[in-house]
């Protein structure tokens, strides 16, 4: 949160804390807006970072290089909405290499798989200064939306699968950097879904996996994992379809230490609040027509009255109506 770093924050409430923060080696200011997280017994180690802004893609791949990254996990699209989630960091068919000086590193598109929801690539980044290459896949989760969830927890896992045969995740390489806009929201869900299911295989025993407390356990190394409660129940469902699969018994259940944070307590207590925002609103309805049958009311007494009477007395009760009405 230092002023000098500012300029590298995607947003300005989402920061990695001091303990678990990557720092830059080769470089004058270490900062870069990402953070280790670590899951021993899972034998799992991410890199969470926010989507590259322009002026930091040089940062991004030194990171990688000095990681000794196999992979980078990319969950959002360049522009959401209207607005910009992230910088064009990689090559493209049609630019097939970018050059940063300010690191010096150029990175170069070896070749590209364009999936139905996901694409994969093979960059080349080399080390202008020493000459060295490495080779980096590039798995590009194309349609997650912001704040939401991705179609199926099958096409999810799909994808999930395809980044494991790679290898890129396991503790062989350094870790795989995973990101979206922000780093805490469908990163934090990528990275929850897998380690779960890892543990999972490892003890044999899905019910013996508490989700909610892997999630807390993550949150220690980066703030905000999982943004929204469509978040965590797709979470949820992801790791049950997973677990089926691995376990091979689709009775597959997970544990939860917490009935008020389960997918059916969240969808429960949405539910009351769309009711009781509901009766609110029919409330002041009904409010809204008793005045306005009142007011009716009234002016169907005085309307014979006025009448009747002469202009005088008719604009004198006219006077009292308006009172009346005011009331």
């Amino acid at each position: 949160k230092l002023p000098e770093n500012q300029n590298r924050n995607r947003y300005r409430d989402v920061s990695p804390y001091d303990h678990s923060r990557v720092k830059l080696e080769n470089s004058e200011n270490d900062y870069i807006n990402a953070s280790l997280v670590m899951v021993e017994e899972a034998q799992r180690t991410y890199i969470l970072s926010q989507g590259p802004l322009k002026n930091t893609c040089g940062h991004f791949w030194l990171m990688v290089w000095e990681q000794n990254s196999k992979a980078v996990i990319m969950l959002n699209r360049i522009l959401e909405k209207g607005s910009e989630k992230c910088a064009q960091y990689w090559p493209t068919a049609e630019e097939q290499q970018l050059s940063y000086t300010d690191t010096g590193f150029v990175v170069t598109l070896v070749k590209e798989e364009d999936k139905s929801n996901y694409i994969v690539r093979v960059l080349e980044l080399r080390n202008t200064e020493t000459g060295g290459t490495t080779e980096i896949y590039h798995f590009h989760y194309t349609t997650w939306p912001d704040f939401g969830v991705p179609e199926s927890p099958a096409s999810f896992l799909n994808f999930l699968v395809k980044v494991r045969e790679s290898g890129s995740l396991g503790p062989e390489h350094g870790p795989s950097v995973v990101h979206c806009s922000a780093g805490i929201g469908r990163s934090g869900t990528f990275s929850l879904v897998d380690t779960c299911l890892i543990l999972m295989d490892k003890r044999k025993d899905s019910s013996s996996v508490d989700i909610l407390r892997v999630l807390l356990d993550m949150r220690e190394y980066r703030m905000g994992l999982i943004q929204t409660p469509d978040q965590l129940r797709f979470s949820y469902r992801a790791v049950l379809e997973g677990a089926k699969s691995i376990m091979g018994d689709c009775s597959a259940q997970v544990n939860t230490t917490n009935p008020n944070h389960t997918p059916s307590y969240l969808r429960k207590r949405h539910r009351e609040e769309r009711i009781a925002c509901t009766a609110q609103k029919l409330h002041l309805m009904k409010q809204r027509l008793t005045n306005t049958e009142r007011q009716r009311e009234r002016w169907l007494y005085w309307r014979p009255v006025l009448l009747n009477m002469g202009a005088g007395a008719a604009v004198a009760l006219g006077l009292v109506v308006v009172w009346l009405f005011s009331q």
